[in-house]
């Protein structure tokens, strides 16, 4: 009788051992753990746009803040395949648009922005040799964007509606900011709403002309171009480490703006690694004087993109109450 009542109890306090070191995750992507994850999944694009998050890969300011946290990155062409991503938990957090963001959000509410990112860098260039001389002249042309309900897509949206032009009186074309150069010389496309180092690429490569600058193009050159997204079960399961990951986010903005001569090498070499491409130091160089580096969130401006993109029927809601939380950013700019 004792030996099976001591087998019982021994059975017992195995059980709750195991059920002890099952409680916590080494899943950067579970929640409810006491302990922060082990890896960090950062995803964003080979843009200039998203300078910020490679300036932080390059200089080592991930890796500084993280310490023995692994370091896993993705990178992705459009807003679209990001928050795809982000939904699907392959990534924990990144860069990407402000509408890509919002338009996933209102379908699955399972993310946060907690950082701005980059302000402009969007443009609308058309053919050098078209007639096109105003917004109002694009009333039947085929304008690429990245892929449709990216902030480019919306950001050319509120550039018509402001003109007075019918959105549904211009076609616009899904298509590689990276191949679009290549088709407006052929004059398959008359011109394109993107992002730098693009806009500078396109003008240059196909003698294309601006049409509407990084201060003239949706909301100008303050608006909220690209900002920081994470999962919320993320950020809530690992609040040291969402702080970490914004320290080394403002580490790599300072840097940027202090040297932005490095940060713009930064940039070439580091997409002459993952894309085997190298791009024009002239053309980067310019590219880069048409956005700027910042934490800033402009909350009246995604408000307004959601708006936008409920008329264009990419979601059924404009209401984004819960998107934004800026409160990590707080406590890490109220330490400095």
């Amino acid at each position: 009788m004792k030996k099976i009542l001591y087998l019982a109890i021994l059975s017992l306090i195995v059980f709750v051992l195991a059920a002890c070191g099952n409680s916590g995750s080494e899943n950067s992507g579970e929640s409810g753990g006491s302990s922060e994850a082990t890896e960090i999944r950062i995803g964003y694009f080979p843009n200039m746009t998203h300078i910020a998050t490679i300036v932080a890969l390059k200089k080592g300011y991930f890796e500084e803040q993280f310490g023995d946290v692994k370091i896993s990155t993705n990178t992705f062409s459009d807003g679209s395949s990001f928050m795809e991503a982000m939904s699907t938990n392959a990534i924990d957090i990144g860069t990407v648009g402000p509408t890509p963001a919002l338009n996933t959000f209102i379908k699955n509410p399972k993310h946060e922005i907690v950082s701005g990112a980059v302000n402009g860098g969007a443009v609308l260039v058309v053919a050098g040799d078209s007639n096109i001389n105003s917004v109002q002249d694009l009333v039947g042309k085929k304008i690429a964007i990245p892929t449709f309900g990216s902030t480019q897509d919306v950001g050319l949206r509120k550039s018509l509606i402001d003109a007075g032009v019918n959105v549904k009186d211009v076609i616009t074309v899904k298509q590689a900011p990276a191949d679009t150069a290549a088709l407006i010389l052929k004059g398959e496309l008359d011109g394109a709403a993107t992002q730098e180092p693009w806009g500078v690429n396109i003008e240059t490569t196909a003698g294309a002309k601006l049409l509407l600058d990084e201060n003239e193009f949706a909301w100008g050159s303050e608006s909220t171009n690209t900002v920081v997204v994470a999962q919320t079960k993320f950020t809530e399961a690992n609040p040291e480490l969402t702080k970490k990951y914004l320290k080394a986010h403002i580490q790599a903005i300072q840097f940027i703006n202090e040297n932005p001569d490095e940060a713009i090498q930064l940039f070439l070499d580091h997409i002459k690694e993952i894309t085997g491409k190298e791009l024009s130091s002239d053309e980067v160089t310019k590219a880069f004087a048409r956005l700027k580096a910042t934490t800033d969130v402009n909350e009246d401006v995604i408000k307004e993109m959601a708006v936008i993109s409920k008329e264009a029927g990419y979601i059924n809601s404009d209401n984004i109450e819960g998107l934004v939380n800026l409160s990590y950013l707080n406590e890490v700019l109220n330490e400095q």
